[in-house]
C-alpha cells in the first residue's frame, strides 16, 4: 500500500496550484497550503470546492498564512514544528508570473523567496521529494534547441521574470545531490484542453481577444511567421505530469520539459484561431520583421491588445527538446495535446467569458 503523503504547496490558491491541490486530493493525503494574508478567504472558498468535489474531508486541508520572503516562510511557534515534523513532500509554485514585473519585486519573491523554500526544506526529516516548478523561458535569449539537461547559459534575458526564475532555478539546482528532487519547466500554460477553463487572459489569448474583433478582416494579414514556434501547453497536461511524476522515482534528480513535443508556428496558431473562429485561414503573412517593428510602436499595445513586453516571445527561434519528459511521461500513457486538438474549447471558454 502506497505510504501516505503530507504535502506543503506553495502559490495557493494559484490557478495551477489549485488545480494540482485538486487533483493530488486524497484519502490518504493531507496538506499544508501556504497562503498570502490577502489570498485567505479564496482559498478558504477553493479548499471548499476542492473538498466537495473530491468528497475529502475539509479536515485534511489546512491553511497557513505566510510568505516566502520570509525566513521558515513567515510561519511561526508550533505550526513550525508541527509542518515540519509531518511533511513529506512540497511543490515549490508561488512566484510572480508577470514580464513586466519590477526587478525589486522579482528578486523578493522570485529568487529569495525559493531561497527561504530551499532552506525549509532542507529542514524537513520526513522529506520523501522536493517538487520546483519552473519555466522553459530560462533559457532566456538563447536561440535554437534547448535541451532538459541545459540550463547555464550567458545569452542574457528579455526580463526580469526570466532572469529571476533562471537564477532561482540555479538555487533548486545545486541542491540535486542533497535529496530527492524534481524539477519541473512548463512552457506557456494556456486553458484547460477540455474545457478551455482558465484564469487570466494574457501569452496567446492576445492574439484570441485581438482576432475577435473582428475576424473577417483581421484574419486576412497573419501577424505570426513560420520560422518561430511558440510552445503552449493545456493546464491540465502540466497539473497531470506534475502529479504523475512527483511519484515516480524515476523522475528523482530530473528536470522535465511540460511542453509540447511539436509545437506550431506563429502563423500556423493564427490560422487555428482563424479557421475556428471564421472558417479561414489568412490570406497573407507579413514579413517578420515588419510585423515586429508594428507591434512595437507606441499606439500598437491599445489596438492589438499585444503589450510590449509580450512581443519578443513570438520572434524568438527557440524550441524545447522534451525526451526526458517524453520518456517518463510515456509510462504513465500521458502526452500533450497539439494546440490544433483543443483551441476550440479556449475560444467557447472566452466566449462564454470575455472578462476575467
Amino acid at each position: 500500500m502506497e505510504q501516505s503523503r503530507t504535502i506543503l504547496v506553495t502559490g495557493f490558491p494559484g490557478f495551477i496550484a489549485g488545480r494540482l491541490v485538486d487533483r493530488l486530493a486524497a484519502e490518504d493525503a493531507r496538506f499544508y497550503l501556504l497562503v498570502q494574508p490577502a489570498f485567505v478567504e479564496a482559498a478558504m472558498r477553493s479548499i471548499e470546492t476542492i473538498a466537495l468535489r473530491s468528497e475529502v474531508g475539509l479536515e485534511n486541508f489546512a491553511l497557513v498564512e505566510g510568505d516566502i520572503t520570509k525566513p521558515d516562510l513567515g510561519i511561526y511557534g508550533e505550526d513550525l514544528t508541527t509542518i515540519r515534523g509531518e511533511v513529506t513532500d512540497v511543490f515549490h509554485l508561488a512566484a510572480v508570473y508577470d514580464l513586466a514585473v519590477a526587478k525589486d519585486l522579482a528578486e523578493a519573491v522570485n529568487v529569495r523567496g525559493t531561497e527561504n523554500v530551499n532552506e525549509f526544506v532542507r529542514s524537513l526529516p520526513n522529506l520523501r521529494r522536493y517538487n520546483y516548478v519552473s519555466t522553459c523561458y530560462v533559457a532566456g535569449c538563447r536561440t535554437g534547441h534547448i535541451l532538459e539537461s541545459e540550463l547555464v547559459h550567458a545569452a542574457g534575458f528579455r526580463n526580469n521574470y526570466e532572469e529571476t526564475k533562471y537564477l532561482a532555478e540555479l538555487s533548486v539546482e545545486k541542491m540535486k545531490g542533497e535529496m530527492p528532487l524534481t524539477i519541473f519547466r512548463p512552457s506557456v500554460v494556456v486553458g484547460d484542453s477540455r474545457t478551455g477553463e482558465t484564469a487570466k487572459y494574457d501569452g496567446i489569448y492576445y492574439l484570441i481577444q485581438y482576432l475577435r474583433k473582428s475576424p473577417k478582416l483581421l484574419r486576412l494579414f497573419n501577424v505570426g511567421n513560420k520560422q518561430v514556434r511558440v510552445n503552449l501547453v493545456p493546464v491540465d497536461f502540466v497539473v497531470e505530469g506534475i502529479a504523475v511524476l512527483s511519484n515516480d522515482e524515476n523522475a528523482v534528480g530530473k528536470t522535465i520539459a511540460l511542453a509540447d513535443p511539436n509545437p506550431l508556428a506563429t502563423a500556423d496558431i493564427f490560422n487555428c484561431i482563424t479557421r475556428e473562429l471564421c472558417g479561414k485561414d489568412s490570406a497573407f503573412i507579413l514579413p517578420a520583421s515588419l510585423t515586429e517593428k508594428m507591434l512595437m510602436l507606441p499606439i500598437s499595445p491599445p489596438i492589438s491588445g499585444l503589450p510590449h513586453s509580450a512581443v519578443p516571445y513570438f520572434f524568438l527561434p527557440q524550441t524545447y527538446d522534451t525526451s526526458v519528459a517524453d520518456e517518463l511521461l510515456s509510462k504513465h500513457r500521458i502526452g500533450c495535446p497539439g494546440f490544433a486538438e483543443y483551441v476550440a474549447k479556449l475560444l467557447a471558454f472566452v466566449d462564454r467569458h470575455p472578462k476575467l
